[in-house]
Formats: C-alpha cells, sequence, structure tokens
C-alpha cells in the first residue's frame, strides 16, 4: 500500500498517532472505580482513534468535497478530545494536569498542523455536495440539480 505508507509520513497523521498515544497512556492511568472518570475515557480513546482514521481516509483520495467530510469530522473529534482531557481534573483531583496540558498542547500543535493540511487540498477536483457546505468557493452547481 504505496498511499498508506505516504499518509503515515505526513506531519498531521505522525501528530495523530502521538496523541493517540498519549490519550491511551492516560487513559490507563484513570482509576478504575470511577464510573465517569471510564466513560469519559471511552469518549477520549474514541476520539483520539478517529483522528489518524479520518487522515488516512481523507489521503485514500484526492476529491475535495471527501476530503472536506473528513476534515470536519477530524475537527469535532480534536475539539472532543481537547475538552474531555481538559475537564478531567474537574472530576478528580488526583489526575495529573501536566500530563493533560501536554496532551492539550499537542492538540493546538495538531490543530496548526490540520490548517496547512486542509489548506493544501485540491479544490480543482470535487463532488457537488448538494448540502453546499463542502464545495469549494466560487463551485458553480451542476445544471441537473433541481
Amino acid at each position: 500500500m504505496p498511499n498508506h505508507n505516504k499518509t503515515q509520513q505526513l506531519p498531521i497523521y505522525q501528530k495523530a498517532e502521538l496523541l493517540f498515544q498519549l490519550v491511551e497512556s492516560l487513559a490507563a492511568s484513570l482509576p478504575e472505580d470511577n464510573e465517569l472518570l471510564q466513560s469519559m475515557k471511552e469518549i477520549m480513546r474514541a476520539d483520539a482513534m478517529m483522528l489518524p482514521a479520518k487522515i488516512a481516509g481523507a489521503e485514500a483520495g484526492n476529491i475535495y468535497s471527501i476530503r472536506m467530510q473528513n476534515a470536519a469530522i477530524i475537527r469535532f473529534h480534536a475539539m472532543s478530545l481537547y475538552t474531555q482531557v481538559g475537564g478531567l481534573s474537574l472530576y478528580d483531583e488526583s489526575i495529573d494536569e501536566t500530563f493533560t496540558n501536554l496532551i492539550r498542547t499537542e492538540i493546538e500543535n495538531f490543530r496548526l498542523l490540520f490548517i496547512d493540511w486542509v489548506n493544501s487540498f485540491d479544490t480543482s477536483d470535487y463532488i457537488w455536495d448538494d448540502w453546499e457546505l463542502f464545495n469549494p468557493k466560487g463551485a458553480i452547481p451542476p445544471t441537473d440539480l433541481k
């Protein structure tokens, strides 16, 4: 899979993998007897797993509309992860805030990579989005739409 190897070399993909590893370490440190923290752990793990998966999905083709759909999902999960990690210490004072701050800093670094990555998308190859959310600026709708 040459395309997969290329995707794995992208800085945004590597940062997503790092975030997943950091979240896994954080999740392993959470107390098992706290039901709320266990629920938050599952949300954080799901959010972190989606980042590299959706980057790979966006990189699998070069269709702008599909890449933007994946980008929107990535944004949602990154923001959710940031919120979940930040909220942990509100529910348990034993949470290491140095570690949660590290993860939040890495999410911010991911955000900056994300901006550059999205700006690199080729806007000339797209499928018209009937909802008009993921059309490139200046795109003209097909004439057969009613």
